[in-house]
This record gives structure tokens, sequence and C-alpha cells, in this order.
């Protein structure tokens, strides 16, 4: 990492992106549902959240939940936090009371700023949660319970506050939960230089970020993807950003495109796919792409050849996870090579390791992929077994299986609890999902394993068509032989079932073990 500049020893990254855009107090930083907000305002409102938290008793390292949809409090609230040396729990918004109970029970919050729709399902949580928070402040709500604070009001009653807090880089400063796949999620605490080393080696190097784009993300800001996309990448370049608080479906995706005219778009695999089949897809002349990013999963090579072809804009695509915080392994502008997530970001080690841990060098070779880079969250909170198990010294364990292809392309194999063994040898589901994706008829698909009447091990593919009305015996058929003759013959799905739609996190991620499990109830 010789050639990056690693932060100061004293670092508060609110600060830090407050003192590098001083020469912007006019621009917009913001434009969301509702109206813009200057990089002036955001920064005399985040030393505003700041007073508003010490005045509210919250003291530094305490933590805070922040669960909002997307819009210009989100940021001010989260920064405002950092300025405070207070810790932000930024989680996600379509999750349940229960999820909620246990991460105010979890993380000890001293206070939530909540979106006005998600205050009655925060309520809920409170009630069914042994731990009582001091205060909750509501973004955006009407008719306010007594004694809970209107965001706005609040933020305008405290004069800004005088000093930010005197953190280090490696000071924690937020949390994300992991998305788990299955049992409670877990807290990955991240630091004030991990925001900063994401951006130092990422965004301006790889994207090219400059303070003339304008970013719109279609991952939220809750997300560790969209944090990056919608907070520290643009801000510390000077570019604008523009939020939205609705789910992102293709026709509201569309209508930002258009009209906010982004330069740069973020979005996952799942997105672009349904993008690419909606009816209203937008003409490249109605846009002003000059770059696209995906992550959250590995981007299948067919979707990536049609959406350049239709807009002229690359999609970068790569992996990073919220362990890493950002994206460690990436394709990049004029070095794409669709169907892979291309080379190691500089300042980032990567390894494949065998199932006895030894590091394959050679290539075509499956392992599991672990990383060694700056931007490594620190642990998960209280939970020693599963730190251990992710973080080994200096490299940390993705749960992701790749192998190297001869010119040094990182391709994905697929998750390691989602890897299958068929005649003693590995198939990746993700590969015969992407073969099946690439038939006319299929929007999308996921593959599990399945034991045969012989008790060995088969794949099964679960697949959505873009028309419904086409499955059926003769469709199955088709798309196996279709498989077949492009993957070896150990590989095809020897059972195919049409479904309406897969099982999805709410970053879009599929949840194939939820397919495992339905075929073990059956």
């Amino acid at each position: 990492m010789s050639s990056f500049t690693a932060p100061p020893a004293r670092f508060n990254f609110a600060q830090h992106l407050i003192a590098a855009n001083t020469g912007r107090a006019g621009k917009a930083a913001y434009i969301d549902d509702v109206g813009a907000l200057s990089y002036g305002e955001l920064a005399e409102q985040v030393r505003r959240v700041a007073s508003g938290l010490t005045a509210l008793g919250v003291r530094r390292e305490e933590r805070v939940l922040l669960l909002m949809h997307d819009c210009s409090h989100w940021p001010v609230a989260f920064l405002g936090c950092l300025y405070a040396g207070v810790v932000p729990v930024a989680v996600n918004t379509l999750l349940t009371a229960d999820d909620y109970a246990y991460m105010l029970e979890h993380s000890r919050a001293q206070a939530a700023l909540v979106s006005g729709a998600l205050l009655p399902t925060l309520q809920a949580a409170m009630e069914r949660s042994a731990h009582e928070i001091r205060q909750l402040v509501v973004s955006r709500g009407t008719s306010l319970p007594s004694g809970v604070l209107d965001f706005d009001a609040w933020v305008a009653a405290q004069a800004p506050a005088a000093t930010f807090a005197d953190t280090v880089p490696d000071d924690i400063g937020f949390w994300l939960y992991s998305s788990g796949s299955t049992g409670r999620p877990k807290g990955t605490v991240h630091t004030h230089g991990n925001l900063y080393w994401t951006a130092e080696l990422y965004a301006r190097p790889v994207l090219g970020l400059t303070e003339n784009d304008t970013c719109f993300s279609a991952a939220k800001l809750f997300f560790a993807y969209g944090l990056g996309n919608g907070l520290s990448f643009p801000l510390s370049v000077g570019a604008t950003v523009v939020l939205m608080a609705e789910r992102p479906t293709p026709e509201v995706t569309f209508k930002r495109l258009v009209e906010r005219q982004p330069t740069v778009f973020f979005g996952a695999p799942t997105g672009y796919a349904g993008m690419l089949a909606s009816p209203k897809l937008p003409g490249r002349e109605q846009v002003a792409l000059r770059l696209c990013s995906s992550a959250g999963e590995a981007l299948p090579r067919e979707i990536g050849e049609k959406f350049s072809a239709h807009f002229g804009a690359q999609i970068i695509d790569g992996i990073g996870s919220t362990e890493m915080l950002h994206i460690f392994l990436s394709n990049r502008p004029g070095d794409v090579r669709y169907g892979t997530s291309g080379k190691p970001v500089e300042g980032y080690e990567v390894e494949l390791r065998d199932e006895n841990g030894h590091v394959i060098t050679g290539t075509e070779e499956v392992g599991d992929l672990y990383i060694h880079g700056p931007s490594s969250a620190l642990m998960y909170w209280s939970n020693r077994d599963k730190s251990r198990e992710t973080f080994r010294g200096a490299w940390t364990k993705s749960g992701d299986k790749y192998y190297r292809d001869a010119d040094g392309y990182y391709v994905y194999a697929g998750r390691s609890d989602d890897m299958l063994k068929v005649s003693g040898q590995y198939v990746s589901p993700f590969e015969v999902e992407s073969t099946l994706m690439q038939h006319p008829a299929v929007l999308e698909a996921a593959v599990i394993g399945v034991n045969d009447d012989n008790g060995l091990t088969r794949a099964k593919a679960y697949v959505v068509l873009k028309s419904e009305g086409d499955g059926g015996e003769a469709m199955a058929e088709a798309l196996k032989d279709f498989v077949k003759r492009q993957l070896a013959p150990h590989k095809y799905p020897r059972q195919l079932v049409f479904v309406p739609e897969l099982p999805k996190t709410a970053t879009g991620k599929i949840q194939r073990f939820r397919l495992r499990e339905a075929q073990a109830q059956a």
C-alpha cells in the first residue's frame, strides 16, 4: 500500500469529509425524494446532530440504532454520530419487530433514529425487548407520539458542535449487521479508518469518481455496498448523490436514471436482470451513464453483455462483503471480462486455499477465498467463535469459493456452504445458474443439491421464466439439454422446477438455504 496515503494518526471520518468539501458549500451533496441538501448544509446539520446526541445524554462509543429509509436525513444522522464519537448501528429497513428487538438488546442502543413509516415496527420491537432506549427521533413522520422528537425540529434546535470527537483510525466507528443466511445476524464492527480505505483504494482508482459525477445506488445505505456507493465514495470526491426511499423496482429506477441523469449507477445482478426484462427499459440516449457497478452476487456474463450493449456503459462487477466493507476483487473500466470478478484491487491481497488451508497456486482449482486488506472489520460483537472463524490474523475468510483462470481473473464458484459435490467433483451452483440464464426464456435460476434414489448428490434447478405460461415438461427438457451442451455432463440439473420467484435477502441475494429447507420438508 506504499502508493496510497494512510489517514493521519488522529482521524475522524465525518470531519475528514467536512474538511474535504469546504470549497463546495453551495453544491448539492444529496438529492432525495423531497429536495436537495448542499455540502454546506450537510456539514452544519452533521454538527447539529452531534450536539443533539450529546444533549440526549448519549456518550462517546455508545450505540445509536439507525433505522431509516434512504433520504438526506440518513447521511446526516450517520455522520453526526461519527462526528460525536457515537457509534451508529445501521440496520436493514425490511426486517421484523423480532429482528429489531434482538438488535436493540445486542447493541444496547441508547437512542434510535427512525423513519416515520418504520416507527410502528420499531415500537413493537421495543415492547418485546428488555432493553430500554433513552430517546426516539423520527424522520419525516406525522402525528408523533408524546415524547418522540421530530428529526428536523431536533436538529434545528441544536447549536452546531464546536469540536469533533478526537478519534483515531482504529476507533470503532459504526456497526453493520450481516445479512445472516442462518441464525441471528452478526454485528460487524468497523472503524473510522475502514471508510477511508475503501474510498482510497476503490472509489478513486477503480471507479474513477470525481466531483463531476452524480451517483445513484439501488443498493440502500444500510448495506455495506450501498454505504460506499451513496456516502463514503461520492462525499470523498465532492460528487452529488441521488437517494430514493422506495424499493428499487425497474420502473422507479428508470425514473431516476432519466430524470436525475446520474453518471454512475450501482446495482446488483437481480436488479440488472429485472431492468433488462422490463418493457419500459429506457434508451441509451435517455440516460447519462458513463459507468455501472455490480456486487452482492456474481454478475452473469449474459446480463453484463446485454446491459452494456444497450446502454453503452460497462458494468464493473466485483465482490465485497460486510466484513471487508466494500469491493476488494474487481473488474476495471476498459478491462472487463464478464463472467468473472476481475482481479484483486490494489491494496488488497487475495489467496485461494484448499480444504487443508494450503494456498492454491495453480489455475482452474476451486478454493476458499481469503482477503488481506486495511478495511477489514475488527470483529463480530459479542461473538468470539464466529469472529475467530472469519477473522484469522491479518486475513479474512470470505466464505466464498473461487478459482483463478489462466489469465489471472477470478471466477466465482459459489458460497462455501452452497457448493455441491457430484460424482466426486465440485459443481458450482452459480455456473449452472449462469448457463441456464443464457437461455432466452429464463429470467432467474437457483441450483441446490438433492439426493437421488441411490443417495447420490445431483443438481436441482429452480427457474423463473420471463413468461410464466411457458413452463412445462417440454421446456424443462429443453433447458436440461441446453445446459448439457455447454457444461460437463455431471453438472446439468437432473430435476428442474418452475417457480414464480426465488427467495432473496433484502439486498437481492438468492437464499438457496430456503430452497434446501423446503426440499428437506417435502
